[in-house]
């Protein structure tokens, strides 16, 4: 009996056994920590790192919607600014880290920005950054992928990654990952990423509530 061949785009993103990642968390660690030392080598400065790894993260946003949308036969392209983002904080973030983030909030003083919050962000959670590189977030990458899947569904917007202390009694309320981290350390920080949306983003969806 001749077995039919399937699809890659078919197959599951994680492993059909429960708590089974399909990718190691060492191989990832390890590649992305590679992927980081990779740009540091070419860049003059902390910024024009960040700006590498958004880009390498971007072209995965973009590949990450198309693979979704394929995926769910019943998808429908998001029209609505919320709706897009909430796409991104729960599917995509399922898909990619087996959890959904933690919270999606407005911006209080700016109608243009929200922020998705991850307490356990997985690009930051094995790499150490040393203290004469500032405020270089290693979660750019993730950043990356935020935009490069707004930015297919027709939602244009930069998005960058912010490391944010962790007030007092303040944790994760989502349920764990996939993947094990149990043995690490606590975090005293959380990745807070700021989406800040184009103008004509805006006006768009103003004109739908109309």
């Amino acid at each position: 009996m001749n077995r039919v061949p399937v699809n890659i785009l078919d197959r599951p993103l994680r492993a059909s056994r429960a708590g089974d990642a399909m990718v190691s968390m060492s191989s990832f660690a390890y590649l992305y920590s590679e992927l980081v030392q990779y740009h540091q080598n070419r860049v003059d400065s902390i910024s024009e790192l960040e700006r590498r790894l958004e880009s390498s993260g971007y072209s995965v946003g973009l590949k990450m919607l198309e693979l979704l949308a394929y995926r769910s036969r019943e998808y429908k392209r998001e029209i609505r600014l919320m709706n897009a983002l909430q796409f991104v904080s729960t599917t995509v973030w399922k898909s990619l880290f087996g959890k959904p983030a933690d919270s999606l909030e407005r911006s209080i003083d700016h109608a243009d920005e929200y922020m998705i919050v991850d307490y356990e962000p997985l690009t930051s959670t094995f790499v150490s950054v040393p203290s004469d590189f500032g405020q270089l977030s290693v979660d750019a990458y993730m950043s990356g992928i935020v935009a490069g899947v707004l930015s297919g569904a027709g939602f244009t917007a930069r998005v960058t990654a912010h490391s944010v202390q962790l007030e007092e009694g303040e944790q994760s309320t989502s349920a764990p990952s996939q993947f094990n981290t149990t043995n690490l350390p606590p975090r005293r920080e959380k990745a807070v990423f700021l989406v800040k949306f184009s103008p004509q983003v805006l006006e768009r969806d103003a004109a739908m509530e109309r």
